[in-house]
């Protein structure tokens, strides 16, 4: 049976330093780190993540804005307020949560973001750092930064001879986790839904990073023994052993067949997604640390 790797555990770790580091800051330097997330709409999922990410944001000792803006506001309204933000010395990072609604623009509104406040790590700028190996001087995407520090858990830093499988080809997930893998000496392929064959490109993964969005696709025997394997999938499917209309979640590796082949592997829920959490939060403090030249907080 696989080692499971505990997001939980390992975000609370994070969440801990990030605490710590925030807690000096003030004290020596007498500088709060900033948020502001900013939600349009009513999208309940939406609401549920922007709750969390408040939650952890205070939590660690930040200043925490919330822009809850009706779901018809213009985007003209929506760019005027994160143009507002950017020029806000208070504020360090800026997040506006995904999805928007269809009249507004979201890749407008995610390059207006200043490329020093966005802790999500989608600007152009800090997209195209990412690529070109600037990891230090980046803002790296909450996702792939907790999966980078997932998989060092089970084989340390250096990936070198390792061979790395990303099925999904995101600009938030599956490039740029491609991109950290690479950059940690893995010989990396990235599978998507026009990839031949592709049961047989997962079996050759000693790293096998699941990003696309299916649930359960991946199925044990798609998984070459002693991989590592790191879920980021979130669905939730009908449940019908728990009584009428009820559901649960899944992620897209079937884990009953796959934590019996893998050496290491990420559950659902308690993998991926806590981990994302807390490096918004670490990339907060970076920024906080960036806009005053100060030392960076290594994770």
């Amino acid at each position: 049976m696989a080692n499971v790797i505990d997001g939980k555990k390992l975000s609370e770790d994070i969440l801990a330093k990030v605490k710590q580091e925030t807690a000096v800051l003030r004290e020596q330097h007498d500088i709060q780190p900033g948020i502001a997330v900013i939600i349009v709409g009513e999208d309940s999922a939406s609401k549920v993540y922007v709750a969390s990410k408040e939650k952890r944001a205070e939590e660690c000792g930040f200043l925490s804005n919330k822009y809850e803006l009706d779901g018809k506001t213009s985007e003209a309204d929506l760019l005027a307020l994160v143009k507002e933000l950017n020029a806000d010395k208070n504020i360090h990072g800026i997040l506006v949560q995904l999805p928007l609604p269809a009249h507004i623009n979201a890749d407008h509104v995610i390059q207006t973001i200043s490329p020093d406040k966005d802790v999500d790590g989608f600007h152009y700028i800090n997209a195209g750092k990412v690529m070109t190996g600037a990891i230090e001087d980046a803002f790296v995407p909450c996702t792939p930064a907790g999966i980078m520090l997932m998989v060092e858990h089970g084989l340390g830093k250096d990936l070198s001879g390792l061979d790395a499988v990303v099925v999904g080809r995101s600009n938030i997930v599956g490039k740029p986790v491609a991109a950290l893998l690479l950059a940690a000496n893995a010989t990396v392929t990235i599978a998507h839904s026009r990839t031949r064959e592709i049961d047989d490109v997962c079996r050759s993964a000693d790293i096998l990073v699941a990003a696309v969005g299916k649930p359960e696709m991946i199925k044990g025997d798609w998984i070459k023994p002693g991989a590592t394997v790191i879920d980021v999938g979130i669905n939730r499917i009908p449940a019908p052993e728990k009584g009428q209309g009820k559901t649960r979640l899944v992620g897209d590796v079937e884990y009953k067949t796959a934590e019996k082949v893998a050496g290491f592997i990420t559950p659902v829920p308690g993998g991926v997604g806590p981990m994302t959490i807390a490096m918004l939060m670490a990339n907060t403090l970076k920024a906080a640390c960036k806009a005053n030249n100060l030392p960076l907080p290594k994770f």
